[in-house]
């Protein structure tokens, strides 16, 4: 992928969408709920501050991370969704 981010911005690729519960009802398109975590593809260099120090990102490349429910930007590179957001719209990342 020839993406970077730039400053404290991260490119997720999102987790798919459960199709069935863990009863075993199948959910439809329609219903199904907007995935919150992903792994982060790209990072980009990290926050720059007003004296011009560069604050390091928290997070790196393979990262499992939850984000807000509607945090980021959808775009699409080669067929493929991803989110661009800004590092402080990441609450955490699953180990």
């Amino acid at each position: 992928m020839g993406l970077t981010p730039l400053h404290d911005r991260v490119l997720v690729k999102p987790a798919q969408a459960e199709e069935v519960t863990k009863g075993g009802i199948i959910i439809p398109d329609t219903a199904k709920e907007k995935p919150m975590q992903g792994t982060i593809i790209a990072v980009g260099a990290g926050k720059q501050s007003e004296d011009g120090k560069v604050t390091p990102m928290a997070v790196s490349v393979g990262d499992t991370v939850l984000y807000g429910k509607y945090a980021g930007t959808e775009i699409s590179i080669d067929g493929d969704d991803y989110l661009i957001m800004r590092e402080a719209d990441i609450f955490g990342i699953i180990k």
